[in-house]
């Protein structure tokens, strides 16, 4: 299985979606509707998605920490 990493290639907005998609083997855009359709629901999702964002190495960075 591949790290979690925030691609390169495939981002939207800062890739979160496209390296959870990467990550779990999905498309980015099915992680991205049912991000969407979760935002419908009570609770903290943009929160996380933030949490994401700044945790989430660059695809360059783990790239280097895996040589």
């Amino acid at each position: 299985m591949n790290g979690l990493y925030r691609p390169r290639n495939g981002r939207m907005i800062a890739g979160v979606c496209a390296g959870l998609a990467r990550r779990f083997g999905m498309t980015p855009g099915m992680v991205r509707l049912l991000f969407v359709l979760s935002c419908l629901l009570p609770g903290p999702q943009f929160v996380v998605y933030l949490v994401l964002w700044v945790m989430m190495p660059n695809e360059d960075r783990h790239m280097a920490g895996a040589r």
